[in-house]
């Protein structure tokens, strides 16, 4: 009997060896993978993976490269090196333009971005006629962007026949400067782009509050929590993750600001709403000099990388 045991363990070693010996496991999955469809799902990935490098990573290596040369896409590039980034980082006009750019994300964080939540818990409470203000809060978002902000410069018109100062005139404040004035520029340009974007986010929030257990909320009813406290304490820790989300996509879009102060303000008055992207659009499109609109492009890149890291791990313990 203990002969038979003796024999028998070298047979069940031997079984616990993958055939062939060692590394035959890898060489049994590889053809196995390549008698199914392996080879020809790399034939078909490769112009799928070509056409997103070469219009995707192209146009950032190339913005690397023109960030080292002084070009107007006409004549012929100079190299000049690291000369783009000197010329850009001592531009009188930056730290204007940075503060600018930072006030401007301040606000909408403070105004902007809790509209968008509290826009979805009110369209969340009304079961019945909820789709109609749906379809009104993201009307603005099916505006043509350009054709929103004209409108809105007509309402923001600093006489006392402008519409915002007529309904204000109406409780008797105003009339107010709006635009033309260095103070209210910027609020209000903060302003329409929250009525823009609130809709569309909320849509979003929207659609993660259907995740949220029901019964947290019936609970906190028979306790006797109010709208306020239901939203406080069951709301915002559920939807913690997607609000982290939207936090960092919105400091991401805040900081590439261009569109509203272009055709609001022009940046004006007496630069009040110079943001980056504009001093990117005016060293490129009104220097003709292409190669510093690049390098400021990539400064901008950096440190909105940098700042999304110091983001993630600021809010990782928050957000887990």
């Amino acid at each position: 009997m203990t002969d038979l045991n003796v024999r028998q363990r070298p047979v069940a070693h031997r079984l616990s060896e993958p055939p062939g010996g060692p590394g035959s496991g890898w060489v049994a999955r590889f053809q196995s993978w390549r008698r199914t469809t392996g080879p020809a799902a790399i034939l078909f990935a490769i112009p799928i993976v070509l056409i997103f490098a070469y219009f995707s990573w192209g146009p950032i290596v190339q913005g690397l490269l023109m960030s080292l040369q002084k070009t107007n896409l006409v004549g012929p590039a100079e190299w000049v090196g690291i000369d783009n980034f000197s010329y850009v980082l001592s531009d009188p006009l930056l730290p204007t333009a940075a503060l600018n750019t930072a006030w401007f994300a301040l606000l909408a964080l403070i105004v902007g971005f809790p509209a968008p939540i509290f826009l979805a818990v009110f369209m969340n409470e009304l079961k019945k006629s909820g789709w109609i203000y749906s379809v009104l809060a993201y009307l603005p978002a099916v505006v043509p962007p350009v054709a929103a902000i004209l409108l809105w410069k007509i309402f923001y018109d600093p006489g006392a026949t402008g519409i915002f100062n007529t309904i204000l005139g109406v409780v008797g404040l105003g009339p107010f400067p709006w635009l033309n004035s260095t103070v209210m520029a910027m609020p209000s340009i903060v302003i329409e782009a929250t009525w823009a974007g609130a809709g569309s986010t909320a849509i979003i929030y929207l659609a993660a509050l259907t995740s949220v257990q029901t019964d947290l909320y019936e609970a906190a009813e028979i306790d006797g929590a109010g709208i306020w406290r239901k939203v406080w304490n069951i709301t915002v820790p559920q939807l913690r993750s997607i609000i982290l989300v939207m936090m960092l996509l919105q400091l991401i879009g805040t900081f590439q600001l261009f569109t509203e102060p272009w055709l609001f303000t022009g940046g004006g008055p007496d630069n009040a709403t110079l943001t980056i992207m504009l001093m990117v659009y005016q060293y490129a499109f009104v220097n003709g000099d292409f190669g510093a609109a690049a390098a400021l492009s990539l400064v901008l890149a950096v440190f909105l990388c940098v700042l999304s890291g110091l983001y993630q791990m600021a809010t990782k313990r928050w957000g887990d």
